[in-house]
């Protein structure tokens, strides 16, 4: 919607009129119903409409629909579309009035719509109002207009703020209906007023969110979480985790205080993770989640009202400075809520059973049942209780006879809780409690009760198990009335009767003695005695001698709680009766700290002593004189007022000896009360009264330690400390000694205790890492991480990786980082030379070390002397070269067999002939003939093009009639490329000068130009490597190769190749004197050469590179004399062996086909079967393929049987004879092409020859069976042959009548053992006698070649350190290459030397690295003193026998380990015998664990007080 439309919009709907049909006379304006609580608009309406129409008042705007309350209103309309099509918007109905009178109600009404999310990027709807006025003018200019929002005046109307000049302007009355009112409140304007949303998108709706953010929740889907953090800078640390806050939490509030920063992690429930860094006061998004920050002078304040979009984890970085504190509260969710099952299964089949639900515990993040204990963790979640149905009420039938169906509740009662007897009462009076166990039972169909789960009774309440007993009151002390005192003046006695009265108030026993009253008491007449001085006996000592006396007998304060009464103090009046007064108090000696200690009333037993009593001093007369009163005073003074002994002061120890003094006052004799001093006569006060007091020794007394810090900062910890009994070793001196526990007569403190009892968050639990997958060059080993959970109760649970909050650990880490050996790392053999028949492969082998981070460098040859050295190259074979299938009335198309080759020019040479499909590298003034061999196409019709263009003849460039190209001497303007078009099929050869500084020469024009073959017909691609590449696609390889062309091929380095190729300035003259030993042509095929430029650029260094080029240039010389024929002229082909013959006329039969080519996929074995009749040409020397009947007669000197094999990998072939693996020997051997090798076979030769060529994908086998005949057949000079028996066919002949014949002896010994000899021999004509005519036929081989398999032996590398796994004691294994290897030194196949014995691999070795054994400590105690559980284990290394240092257990494999831990205990606990059967127990029950069945069951014993 553009802006002008939505503006338009806009105005349209502020201005909406109704207008009813035209078919009423008078047309009514219906206005617009606003719906408002106030009547502030009722001031701009008129009092009435047009037609008569009231309008009405405020309280009929409502936004719900009322009844109609009349039928003057026509039916309602259809709702009107959405203001809003997200978001929240507004919709309307109307219904207009059918009458010309009033019609009572409201003829519009509103609802809610659209009540879904808008997308995250769209616009704000009050924006995109605002923005609906950036093409209008306003005081002539254009403005990008901002939405203002929460105005507080008027919410309703659009104000809008320029953006740039920040002025604030009111742009229409109202909103758009279904704008919010405010950005965090459901309500809406409609019609330009503000009214009220629920949460339940309702208009009117009181409906709110409770704190979980559920609409008309109760608050019982979350659970409040605050607490408190405190930072520890002590630690070390720099950052640590304040809090994990889950997904859907709300109302989040942190408060930090102190100078650490607050950052925020997140991860989703698809494991996405982000980090957030709160620097700056202002609001952050995360993961959808608004986050409010607010940095204070003295706090930083974190809010997020949520919910929250992931889980959010709270980490707090260190500063310097004080440690900081983290308050914080939010509302977690509930993730795991009861979910009720189905019902189960019915109880019985018929006759009326029942069936219960159930309730499972359900996680909703993950939408699945866990176990219960999830559910258990919150308290807010109540399991709910089974529900219970009747099923299978149709009556059982009878089976014998009839059978009475008798009623449900007798047929198959309910199960019911089933109670015990009540214990005795705890208490016989005052209320105590009896107990019961109640359980649930089941009744069988015979009447027998069995006890059966819980659940199935709970659809009734459980009888209470616990029930008070003996309410009634204890008896109780009634004391009487007291008698009257005993004197009749002073101080007397007096006497009272106590009774011990029951509930019923019956004289009955049963009350304490403690607690009785007392039964006599002082008592006092205020009447004073009088006795002349004169009577008292002379020798009476003083009152306070006899007082004193008494005082010692007071009671100290003791350990128990009692009443310690004080000294009466003076008489609240001097004469007369008054009160005094004194402090009682209810106090304890600690043993400890020895220290009195004050204690609440109630602590002490019995009674509290009076703090009051009457006292007297004096009668008050009233009519004497002041003189007579003084006289009378003096006098009294000195009869009634004498000092005493008050008591003593507070020892001044409480052990080992203290001093203590008395305490002297002035008494009244007849009231027995202090008074004031100076009523008594100051030169009878008694003297210092010091005594010594607590003399006896101080006890031993338990010393305690401080606790140390928690064990675990969460998940129950543990605290420990030191207790030990200490005595006291003077009584003038603090110095303690320690002593055994048992002097201590006080319980022993706890010595540890629990801490930290709550819930740890979710933290990865990581496992030992696994061994490296490498000893060197950078290998990994592994580790298991699992998310776990630790209660607070002590156990351990394994959860999803979601829970755990903070960021995984790495699962995998390098190890094995030095340097490997240096070794030979070869590529793939490169593709066969030849299409079909046989062929080579070639190896290119480079010199590397597998660095510390996986990587290998390449290094000098010289690196990997000790390692063996792979062969480079190996015949191939990819099956005949004949058609298989012969087309039947098609004409083949034309194909060209070429030759994927590169040559380059060494020296100056004879002619060259090349066959085209490959490039040339020559030298200037070379002649060159380059054939182009085609199938089913005439070879003088073949067509050449240079360049694309077709081919002039010049004097020294001509065209023969076979279709060769003749060049007589080669110039510069002779490089291009030659293409062969016969038909519709065409091949490329390109050819390229070597300049006269050995660079190579080329034209400007592009030598791959294809633009004259564009009308051309279509090639037929004979091959997979006929696609046009960039001419010089091997030029960088043949610089190199001439750069290094002066150097010797052995022994130089990387730099000695690059400082050599700087100073090469060699020119064309000194190619003409070059050694003519060294090779005229270097020949390779493509693929090596493509192999090579992937390796060239794949090396960093210029050494590597050189190091790649020396290595090919070696290959290539060293295998110049395997080129194909076609480079030289006929005359010069060099003689071969019958191997090198072999090979050639293979290359020639590889040429003659090449439309199937093998591609390089996987395949099993096929060994190639092929007739024989073309190969046996020679008797004497017979070569077969393998698969059919060889007949060898006595004059063979040779058999070679052929196995040509195919197969992705390459096959290994092996031979055996009748069953038996062959072995090499002087006359049998296995040749390096897999061919087998019979040399003067004989009788015992003969058998049945299996080859046998297996890969990794399969095996085949093919047999020839190999026969010796007895005849030979000679051939003659002319046409006919004579044949003889030379074997097991003998007849007689006399003199004349005997044939001429040749007569031939045995063999001699071959001249040597292997490398090819000779063997000869003596062959006489032996004739008859008399016989002129001499032996006719061909005469039988004087020599013949012999042992001609290669000399072959094994050789072994210097044996390997010692080192490996230990295999005994100061024993190890030590390891050597072996290798077989010609007398060149050059390795072959092992197969070759498998007729020799083969030295050993590996030998036993002795080091002290092995010097190790295993090593074991002493047991533990059991866990258990009986029953299942108990175990005992104990510390098994592996160590070394001298140093004793560890060593990793693989190096003590070779000796079993023994046990580290065994059972112990085994042994019954006693049936019904309630004993602990773990040493753990007192640990149980400090930690409070006695509840868990688990602990409670092992420590019966401990826990039963519990």
């Amino acid at each position: 919607m553009t802006r002008r439309a939505l503006l338009v919009l806009m105005h349209c709907l502020c201005w909406f009129k109704v207008w009813v049909d035209s078919s009423y006379s008078d047309a009514v304006f219906i206005r617009e119903f606003t719906l408002i609580r106030h009547d502030d608009l009722l001031d701009d309406t008129p009092k009435e409409g047009p037609g008569g129409h009231k309008p009405e008042d405020a309280s009929s705007r409502t936004a719900r629909s009322e009844e109609d309350r009349d039928t003057l209103w026509d039916a309602w309309g259809t709702w009107s579309e959405c203001s809003r099509t997200c978001g929240g918007g507004a919709s309307y109905s109307l219904r207009r009035c059918l009458s010309s009178k009033t019609c009572e109600g409201q003829n519009i009404k509103y609802r809610t719509c659209s009540n879904v999310d808008c997308p995250a990027d769209s616009e704000d709807f009050r924006a995109q109002q605002c923005s609906a006025h950036a093409d209008v003018r306003y005081q002539g200019r254009y403005h990008e207009w901002l939405p203002v929002d929460n105005d507080p005046e008027n919410p309703c109307a659009l104000k809008c703020r320029a953006k740039a000049t920040g002025q604030v302007v009111e742009l229409a009355p109202k909103v758009l209906d279904g704008t919010r009112c405010y950005t965090e409140s459901l309500d809406m304007c409609i019609s330009g007023a503000c009214q009220i949303v629920g949460c339940d998108h309702e208009l009117g709706s009181t409906a709110k969110e409770d704190n979980c953010g559920v609409c008309n929740g109760d608050g019982s889907s979350c659970r409040l979480v605050r607490g408190q953090y405190k930072s520890q800078h002590a630690t070390g640390k720099t950052e640590d985790t304040v809090i994990s806050i889950p997904y859907g939490s709300r109302h989040v509030r942190l408060v930090l205080k102190g100078p650490d920063h607050l950052y925020l992690e997140s991860k989703t429930l698809q494991g996405v993770k982000d980090e957030l860094s709160l620097d700056e006061t202002r609001q952050y998004v995360l993961e959808n989640t608004t986050v409010d920050f607010q940095q204070l002078l003295d706090k930083a304040v974190l809010r997020i009202t949520g919910p929250l979009g992931a889980d959010f984890i709270v980490k707090v970085k260190y500063m310097n400075g004080a440690d900081s504190t983290v308050q914080f509260i939010f509302y977690q969710p509930i993730v795991h809520r009861w979910r009720e099952t189905d019902f189960f299964p019915c109880s019985v089949t018929c006759g009326g059973g029942y069936q219960l639900t159930s309730a499972e515990c359900y996680d909703l993040r993950s939408n699945r049942v866990v176990v219960d204990q999830y559910c258990h963790y919150y308290p807010e979640n109540v399991k709910p209780k089974p529900k219970l149905q009747e099923c299978n009420m149709d009556p059982c039938p009878a089976i014998d006879g009839y059978k009475q169906i008798m009623p449900y509740d007798l047929y198959h009662p309910l199960p019911r809780w089933e109670n015990s007897p009540w214990t005795a009462c705890s208490t016989s009076c005052g209320g105590g409690m009896q107990s019961r166990s109640v359980s649930c039972v089941e009744e069988d169909m015979q009447g027998n009760m069995n006890p059966t789960d819980e659940w199935k009774c709970l659809y009734a309440p459980k009888t209470p198990i616990l029930q008070p007993c003996n309410t009634f009151d204890c008896p109780t002390w009634l004391a009487q009335e007291w008698s009257p005192c005993t004197v009749t003046c002073g101080q007397g006695l007096r006497y009272r009767v106590v009774l011990c009265i029951d509930h019923r108030g019956l004289h009955a026993g049963g009350c304490s003695p403690t607690t009785k009253p007392h039964i006599k008491e002082e008592c006092l007449v205020t009447v004073p005695c009088y006795k002349p001085i004169e009577k008292l006996p002379v020798e009476a000592k003083p009152p306070w001698f006899k007082q004193a006396i008494e005082l010692e007998e007071e009671t100290a304060v003791s350990e128990e709680p009692m009443f310690i009464r004080g000294a009466w103090g003076a008489c609240s009046r001097t004469c007369g009766a008054g009160i005094q007064r004194r402090t009682v108090k209810c106090q304890m000696l600690l043993t400890f700290s020895q220290t009195i200690e004050d204690l609440p009333d109630d602590e002490c037993e019995g009674p509290k002593p009076p703090e009051s009593q009457p006292c007297y001093r004096t009668p008050c007369s009233g009519g004497t004189t002041e003189e007579e009163i003084e006289m009378t005073l003096t006098s009294e003074r000195e009869e009634l007022h004498d000092w005493e002994y008050e008591g003593f002061t507070e020892c001044s120890a409480t052990c080992a000896g203290g001093m203590q003094e008395a305490v002297v006052i002035c008494l009244n004799k007849q009231t027995r009360e202090a008074v004031d001093e100076t009523l008594c006569v100051s030169a009878r006060r008694p003297p210092q009264l010091l005594q010594s007091c607590n003399t006896e020794p101080c006890p031993p007394r338990w010393e305690m330690e401080s606790w140390s810090f928690c064990s675990a900062t969460c998940g129950v910890g543990l605290q420990t400390r030191a207790v030990t009994c200490v005595l006291r070793t003077g009584s003038h001196s603090n110095h303690t000694e320690k002593v055994k526990d048992e002097n201590c007569r006080q319980p022993k403190p706890s010595s540890v205790q629990a801490c930290n009892r709550f819930d740890c968050p979710p933290t990865w639990e990581v496992q030992e890492w696994s061994q490296c997958s490498r000893s060197c060059g950078g290998g990994s080993q592994k580790r298991e991480i699992v998310c776990k959970q630790r209660m607070a109760d002590g156990s351990l649970l394994e959860l999803p990786e979601t829970f755990c909050p903070t960021p995984s650990l790495p699962s995998v880490q390098p190890c094995g980082t030095v340097d490997c050996p240096a070794q030979w790392v070869s590529t793939n053999w490169t593709q066969c030379s030849a299409t079909c028949g046989e062929g080579t492969q070639r190896l290119l082998v480079v010199c590397k070390v597998l660095g510390e981070r996986g990587q290998y460098r390449t290094m000098v040859p010289e690196a990997c002397s000790a390692a063996p050295k792979p062969p480079t190259v190996r015949s191939c074979l990819l099956g005949p070269c004949e058609r298989l299938f012969k087309p039947v009335a098609v004409k083949p198309e034309p194909t060209i067999l070429a030759q994927r080759n590169v040559y380059i020019q060494w020296r100056k040479g004879k002619k060259l002939h090349f066959v085209v499909g490959g490039f040339a590298y020559l030298l200037p003034w070379t002649p060159v003939v380059l054939r182009c061999p085609t199938r089913h196409f005439r070879k003088g019709q073949v067509r050449w093009l240079k360049d694309g263009k077709p081919l002039e003849i010049t004097p020294h460039l001509s065209i023969s009639h076979v279709g060769y190209v003749k060049i007589q001497q080669l110039r510069t303007s002779d490089a291009g490329t030659y293409t062969c078009v016969a038909g519709q099929a065409q091949e490329n050869f390109v050819l390229k000068l070597i300049g006269s500084k050995q660079k190579l020469s080329v034209p400007e024009a592009d030598l791959w130009s294809t633009d004259g073959l564009r009308d051309s017909p279509k090639v037929h691609q004979t091959s997979s490597a006929t696609e046009l590449l960039p001419h010089d696609r091997y030029d960088e390889i043949v610089r190199h190769l001439l750069d290094l062309k002066e150097l010797p091929l052995d022994g130089v380095t990387s730099k000695e190749l690059l400082d050599f190729a700087e100073k090469n300035s060699s020119n064309l003259d000194k190619d003409l004197v070059l050694d003519t030993s060294s090779p005229q042509l270097l020949v390779t095929d493509m693929l090596m050469l493509d192999e090579v430029r992937r390796n060239l650029s794949g090396a960093v260094q210029s050494s590597q590179k050189d190091e790649l080029i020396s290595q090919l240039l070696d290959e290539l010389t060293k295998s110049h004399g395997e080129n194909n024929e076609s480079t030289l002229q006929p005359h010069e082909s060099p003689t071969h062996s019958m191997r090198d013959s072999t090979f050639q006329r293979s290359k020639q039969r590889q040429s003659s086909h090449t439309s199937r080519q093998w591609r390089g996929q996987p395949q099993s074995p096929i060994i190639l079967q092929k007739s024989s009749r073309d190969h046996i040409k020679n008797p004497h020397e017979i070569m077969d393929y393998v698969g059919g009947l060889i007949l060898v007669q006595r004059e063979t000197v040779k058999v070679e049987i052929k196995c040509q094999v195919q197969g992705n990998p390459e096959p290994v072939i092996s031979w055996s004879k009748d069953g038996k693996v062959l072995r090499n020997s002087s006359r049998v051997g296995l040749m390096s092409d897999g061919s087998l090798h019979i040399q003067a076979p004989a009788e015992t030769d003969t058998g049945l020859y299996t080859c046998t060529a297996a890969n990794s994908l399969g095996s085949m086998s093919l047999s020839s069976h190999l026969q010796t005949t007895g005849s030979s057949c000679v051939s003659s000079e002319g046409n006919t042959s004579e044949c003889s028996n030379k074997t097991n066919q003998y007849y007689f002949c006399h003199g004349q009548h005997c044939p001429h014949r040749w007569q031939v002896s045995t063999w001699s010994s071959c001249s040597v053992s292997c490398g090819g000899g000779m063997q000869s021999r003596i062959v006489t004509c032996q004739v008859a006698s008399g016989a002129s005519a001499a032996c006719t036929g061909k005469k039988p081989a004087v020599t013949r070649h012999c042992n001609l398999q290669p000399c072959v032996s094994w050789a072994t590398s210097p044996w390997g350190p010692c080192q490996g796994h230990c295999i005994g004691l100061r024993q190890a294994l030590q390891y050597r290459h072996v290798f077989c290897q010609d007398k060149n030194g050059t390795r072959v196949a092992h197969q070759m030397c498998s007729g020799q014995p083969r030295p050993a691999l590996q030998r036993n070795c002795t080091t002290e690295a092995c010097a190790l054994q295993w090593r074991v400590g002493s047991w533990t105690q059991c866990t258990a003193t009986c029953g299942r559980h108990g175990f005992q284990s104990r510390h098994v290394t592996c160590s070394h026998r001298r140093s004793g240092k560890p060593a990793r257990e693989f190096h003590c494999a070779w000796k079993p380990r023994p046990p580290s831990w065994q059972r112990c205990n085994i042994m019954s606990c006693g049936k019904g015998e309630c004993r602990d059967s773990t040493r753990y127990c007192e640990k149980v029950r400090q930690l409070d664990l006695c509840p868990l069945p688990q602990f409670k069951l092992r420590c019966c014993q401990s826990c039963r007080d519990t």
